[in-house]
C-alpha cells in the first residue's frame, strides 16, 4: 500500500511512502521480494539446504531464516565476525533466526572477504554438503526479478519520482527496469563511497536514475544524534516506523532534498520503504550501552 505522508511541502510536492514492510512478518520488504524467485529456483533444482552470508544484525539472516522455516529447508547462515559465536543470545537477529532453523558458521572478518572465491565455497561444500548458495544481501538476476513487480501499474503512471535506500544495488536495480521511461529513481547510498553506480550498470540499462552518497551518515550501520532524534521525531507526526540502516536514511535525504528545492514543482514521490524494521532491536541495545537515544518504534 502506498500512504501518503501530510505536510506542508512547497510548490504542490506530494510525498507517499510504499509500505513493503507489510509484505510479511519476518521475510519483509526488499528480502521478500529477493528471495521470491531464489526460492522457486532452488526448489526447481531439489535443493533443501539454502546457504548465505550477512553481519551481526543482517535483515537477510533473518529472512533467510524464516523461508526456510516457512517452507521446510534447512538454512546455513556464514557470519562475519567470529567474537559473535559466544553472543548470540545478546543478539536478537542471531538469537531470532537460531530459533528459526538457522545453522550458523562464524568467519573472521578477513576470511568473509573471501566468501566469493571458488575455494572458499568449496571449503564449504565439504562442511556442509550440496546447497543453494544466495548472495549477500540477496542480490542476483533472480532477486532483481523479484524487485521489478515493487512497481504497480498505478505507481508507474502516477509518480514523477521514485527513491529508495541502496546497500547491494538489486532493489533499486529492479525498480529501474520496471520504472516508466518519465519517472526518476534516487537511490540513497547506506554505505560510503560512490561505487555502487558501477555495481547498478551490471543490471540496468535505462539512465532514469542517480545515487546520492550524501545520506550516508558515517557508513554502513552507522548512525547520529541527529539520525535518531529524526526517525523518534518522522514517527510521532506519522506513525510509520523506519529502520536507522536503510530507509531511515532515504527519507532524511528525501526530505531535506524537498526543503533544498531539488525536486521540480507538481513533482509526485513515491519513496519505497523496504522493511528491515527487526534491526530496531539491534541497534538500541548498542546506544543503550552508549547512553544515547534510542529508537521509539512500539
Amino acid at each position: 500500500m502506498n500512504q501518503e505522508i501530510k505536510g506542508q511541502f512547497p510548490n504542490n510536492i506530494q510525498l507517499f511512502i510504499k509500505r513493503e514492510d507489510f509484505l510479511h512478518p519476518i521475510i519483509s520488504g526488499n528480502k521478500f521480494r529477493k528471495l521470491k524467485y531464489n526460492i522457486q529456483e532452488a526448489q526447481k533444482l531439489g535443493h533443501t539446504t539454502w546457504l548465505t552470508f550477512g553481519g551481526a544484525f543482517s535483515n537477510h539472516i533473518l529472512a533467510v531464516a524464516g523461508a526456510g522455516a516457512e517452507v521446510g529447508c534447512k538454512t546455513i547462515g556464514i557470519i562475519r565476525g567470529e567474537e559473535l559465536e559466544s553472543k548470540i543470545h545478546e543478539n536478537p537477529t542471531l538469537a531470532k533466526a537460531q530459533e528459526l532453523g538457522m545453522q550458523f558458521h562464524f568467519v573472521s572478518r578477513t576470511a568473509y572477504r573471501d566468501k566469493e572465491s571458488s575455494s572458499f565455497i568449496s571449503y564449504l561444500q565439504e562442511k556442509w554438503g550440496p546447497f543453494y548458495l544466495i548472495p549477500e544481501g540477496g542480490t542476483n538476476d533472480l532477486a532483481i526479478k523479484g524487485c521489478e513487480e515493487i512497481l504497480t501499474s498505478e505507481d508507474k503512471s502516477y509518480f514523477t519520482h521514485i527513491a529508495c535506500a541502496v546497500g547491494t544495488g538489486g532493489t533499486i536495480s529492479g525498480l529501474i527496469n520496471s520504472s516508466a521511461e518519465k519517472q526518476q529513481l534516487i537511490g540513497f547510498s547506506s554505505l560510503k563511497g560512490a561505487f555502487l553506480s558501477e555495481v547498478i550498470r551490471n543490471f540496468v540499462v535505462k539512465t532514469n536514475w542517480s545515487i546520492s552518497d550524501a545520506y550516508h551518515f558515517g557508513g554502513y550501520g552507522k548512525v547520529t544524534d541527529e539520525l535518531i532524534q529524526f526517525l523518534n521525531s518522522f514517527y510521532s507526526q506519522t506513525a510509520i516506523p523506519l529502520d536507522p540502516v536503510y530507509t531511515g536514511k532515504m527519507v532524511f535525504g528525501v526530505l531535506d532534498l524537498i526543503e533544498k528545492g531539488y525536486f521540480p514543482p507538481n513533482a509526485k514521490i513515491l519513496m519505497i520503504h523496504t522493511g528491515g524494521l527487526q534491526g530496531i532491536k539491534g541497534m538500541n541495545f548498542a546506544l543503550k550501552n552508549k547512553n544515547k537515544e534510542t529508537i521509539q518504534f512500539e
